[in-house]
């Protein structure tokens, strides 16, 4: 008997594919189990507006909408294991099975290691994390952030405008260079002290300490920071523990699922998408691994066409997107930051409004812009093109006078 179509994570890259799946006419069964109550909502709200504005969860979709598509949603189900041979999910003694499968399950926080456990030292992931947040961050409170990342300046961000006393912790000499390189991740980061929030880089912690309840972070360096709060923020490593066993090729550092330019796995009919996926994109030489909500939703619609629509099967090429809010500031980049050289082509560092360009020989290959919304996806259209660095240049030219003339007139 047919099982259909069987994605496991209930999050926007699982959502997108088993909508993608029907819309383009897969006509069998679809399931999509989470193991969250809630239904698939929106995550980057969570570190903004959710925890600063106290706004509403936003759901991508209602229990209806998906009975109407015909696609299946059990919430509050744990993937434990795989068997491939019998195409079967374990989760706990309850197996359910597959003709195709799309792994969506996404990426954990990491934890601190060597550091004995308190009340007050928290991560950041889930709906509940956020609502638990919202009630620990108030007015006056000193709240500690470990990690200078985006979701560590996003919660710096939202804390601050809730009124605590927000302090970064930073172990790099420079927040960020992986994401956008060293030049732009300082820039960038001059926002928080422009907002009134203290950022520590290169900081060792020696202990978190108190007594049942975390009251204070001590740096090697001997200095003692006052915490009613512990917001750790280190990232995040691909929710795959569940596969050890399966016989899934999974990413020797990490442990992410290496996929080829389909994002099919090592095992036929089984995909990924989402946080958790290594591929080849195209653009670069061998495999990367993108953690942003762009790339999750369309890795999602590809996986899920790709799964059980063997005649629209295609590879999955991007130019990469993310865009971060701190202090109601909008941050965004494009392609790719491994680049020969960075120029601030508009604006300035430490200005309200710039943008950077990455250049590799003569090609644009990143793009980097603080509170420049309309530019920023023509400038990723250039890179999709392979436009060169004079192009990017007349672009912003065009557009920073096109601009101009629109204040003057």
């Amino acid at each position: 008997m047919s099982q259909g179509l069987l994605v496991v994570g209930a999050s926007l890259a699982g959502l997108r594919a088993a909508q993608a799946a029907r819309r383009e006419g897969f006509e069998g069964a679809i399931t999509i189990i989470g193991d969250e109550q809630h239904l698939p909502y929106d995550r980057p709200p969570l570190s903004k507006a959710y925890l600063a504005d106290d706004a509403e969860a936003d759901h991508y979709a209602t229990s209806e909408e998906l009975a109407e598509a015909g696609i299946e949603i059990l919430c509050g189900i744990r993937a434990t294991g795989l068997d491939v041979a019998a195409k079967e999910v374990l989760a706990g003694e309850r197996r359910i099975g597959y003709d195709a499968l799309v792994v969506a399950t996404g990426a954990s926080p990491r934890v601190l290691p060597a550091h004995a456990p308190l009340e007050g030292v928290v991560t950041l992931r889930t709906l509940d994390d956020a609502l638990e947040l919202r009630t620990r961050i108030q007015p006056g409170a000193d709240v500690v952030i470990i990690g200078a990342g985006f979701i560590g300046s996003e919660i710096a961000s939202s804390a601050q405008e809730r009124g605590a006393t927000v302090t970064i912790l930073e172990a790099a000499p420079v927040p960020l260079v992986r994401a956008v390189g060293d030049i732009v991740g300082a820039a960038i980061s001059t926002l928080h002290e422009r907002n009134g929030v203290r950022l520590v880089c290169g900081a060792q912690i020696e202990q978190i300490s108190g007594d049942g309840h975390v009251s204070e972070v001590i740096l090697n360096s001997g200095e003692r920071i006052p915490a009613d709060l512990v917001i750790v923020g280190i990232g995040a490593s691909p929710a795959t523990s569940w596969l050890a066993s399966s016989g899934i090729a999974l990413h020797p550092i990490d442990g992410g699922i290496v996929c080829d330019e389909y994002l099919e796995s090592s095992v036929p009919g089984v995909y990924a998408a989402g946080d958790l996926v290594h591929w080849p994109n195209g653009r670069e030489e061998g495999t990367i691994r993108l953690e942003n909500w762009t790339s999750a939703a369309d890795q999602g619609n590809r996986a899920g066409i790709n799964a059980v629509l063997s005649e629209k099967r295609a590879p999955f090429v991007t130019v990469p997107y993310f865009w971060s809010d701190w202090y109601h500031q909008r941050i965004q980049f494009v392609g790719s930051a491994d680049a020969e050289s960075v120029s601030f082509v508009s604006g300035a560092p430490d200005e309200d409004r710039f943008v950077a360009l990455y250049r590799s020989g003569d090609r644009l290959v990143g793009a980097a812009t603080l509170n420049e919304r309309r530019l920023i996806m023509k400038l990723r259209r250039l890179i999709q093109l392979g436009q060169s660095w004079d192009d990017a240049l007349a672009l912003v030219e065009q557009m920073t006078a096109s601009r101009a003339e629109e204040a003057a007139g």
